[in-house]
């Protein structure tokens, strides 16, 4: 996969459930991730063990934290600390880009 031009709407799509990961990259704890996830779907509450951002490349996310949430469209990137607990809504079918480091 290395040195190879991938296009990423092609990579994961949305035919399965709810939502479907793809590793593209992996190096201890970090990794590259992308994301398919259908409109009104949840990724339930869980925590990062890494630094993580989110870049969304199709469609529109909410990213609920503790006390806040954050909507994040087309283009945009959140990124935020290690072991901040956490859920994903998509307000629309989304792809999004997950980093890890």
């Amino acid at each position: 996969m290395f040195y190879d031009v991938l296009k990423a709407k092609d990579i994961v799509n949305l035919d399965g459930g709810k939502f479907e990961r793809k590793v593209l990259m992996e190096n201890g704890n970090s990794c590259l991730n992308i994301i398919a996830i259908k409109k009104d779907e949840v990724i339930d509450t869980h925590t990062s063990t890494c630094d993580a951002a989110v870049l969304v490349l199709d469609g529109e996310i909410e990213i609920h934290f503790e006390a806040e949430k954050f909507t994040v469209d087309k283009g945009e990137i959140l990124m935020f600390k290690k072991d901040k607990e956490h859920k994903v809504l998509a307000l629309k079918d989304s792809k999004f880009l997950l980093i890890k480091i």
